[in-house]
């Protein structure tokens, strides 16, 4: 286990740093925000030498659109694996072979082979962060309502007898065609990725019978919503739903805000970081890329996001509390239900686009 352990060290960074004086002593890092823990940055820097300049977005379409029209001025962007595969189509990213990186080996091997279906080989992404789309859930407003229904199902969503219960106190979804046309027809037991007619009308059925009971869809609002008890259900990622729970427990509320992964299996997420073909600084993109396989780079973000990081070496340095709450660090077992983030053709996703513009239009 010892070699999980074996640091790049600050000489080595600050190597790569030299051979690259061709370059400015900048990076251009696209991301979410607060993705990346402001330590580290200030860390790498002083290693360095190299400048992070720090740009944000707030959805992956705008990440798609500039990673796809080229000439972003981005050196390391953060592309969720359908988006990764899109970009690695249109010849957008820059090759890493994952060999020639200090502290590939600590990568999850099971990360990295669900990584694969959309980035064969591990060519162009180093997984960073992962996690599941699942149930923040208000725990006592929920029990009240149906106090012998499993909180770990999607039946509260998708059974009308259950969902209409919850109408009063308020359910939310997040804004997200692709991931809950999936995990609607993952709850009917069809591909996830199904394009056959008949699927995707049983999903948006499914939907329909759903959209009466739902206060809302948006994605972000309901981490401040579920802390503060204006909802009590939300189809939400992990570390949304938990931050909204860490909220709430701080600010002492007298109700336990909670996340739960699904029995029925659900989509588990992946980010990756990634270097645009035409980045201005690849070198100083790699050298960013190994700074974060440092495992003590990477467990702030879990520990401040509550989002697993794909660095095994990484785990033991996040919070005990993080590391051993099996809705956010799932065993074997709950794992083997998950299915991966795949990439579909345009066509395909105007098609479900079209269905979720007609679901949010009856908001």
């Amino acid at each position: 286990m010892a070699p999980l352990f074996k640091l790049c060290c600050p000489a080595l960074l600050l190597a790569v740093a030299v051979s690259a004086q061709a370059e400015d002593k900048i990076l251009n890092l696209y991301s979410w925000q607060d993705y990346f823990a402001p330590e580290a940055i200030k860390q790498f820097e002083q290693e360095t030498g190299i400048q992070v300049r720090y740009d944000t977005f707030d959805s992956s379409e705008v990440l798609e659109t500039k990673l796809l029209t080229g000439g972003s001025g981005y050196d390391v962007v953060v592309p969720s694996s359908s988006v990764m595969a899109r970009g690695i189509a249109a010849n957008a990213l820059k090759s890493i072979p994952l060999d020639s990186l200090k502290g590939h080996a600590n990568l999850d091997p099971d990360l990295l082979k669900k990584a694969a279906a959309t980035d064969p080989g591990n060519r162009f992404g180093v997984p960073y962060t992962w996690g599941t789309l699942g149930l923040g859930l208000n725990v006592e407003a929920v029990k009240k309502r149906l106090p012998n229904v499993p909180l770990n199902s999607l039946d509260l969503l998708f059974k009308p007898e259950y969902a209409s219960k919850l109408k009063d106190c308020g359910i939310a979804i997040i804004d997200s065609p692709q991931e809950v046309i999936g995990l609607a027809l993952h709850y009917l037991g069809k591909d996830p990725y199904s394009t056959d007619k008949a699927d995707l009308s049983a999903a948006e059925a499914l939907l329909h019978q759903l959209q009466p009971n739902v206060l809302y869809v948006a994605t972000g609002r309901q981490i401040s919503d579920l802390a503060n008890g204006s909802i009590c259900l939300a189809l939400a990622y992990n570390g949304d739903a938990s931050m909204a729970a860490d909220q709430a427990q701080k600010a002492n509320k007298p109700y336990e805000v909670t996340y739960r992964i699904p029995k029925d299996g659900t989509l588990v997420w992946q980010d990756n970081l990634a270097i645009p073909k035409d980045a201005p600084h690849p070198e100083a993109a790699q050298a960013f890329v190994e700074f974060m396989l440092r495992p003590e780079s990477v467990a702030g973000v879990t520990n401040t996001l509550f989002f697993a990081n794909a660095n095994q070496a990484a785990t033991p340095l996040v919070d005990e509390a993080v590391r051993t709450n099996p809705d956010i660090y799932p065993p074997a077992n709950v794992r083997d239900r998950l299915y991966a983030d795949q990439s579909m053709n345009l066509k395909d996703m105007r098609q479900r686009t079209r269905m979720w513009t007609t679901f949010r239009s009856r908001q």
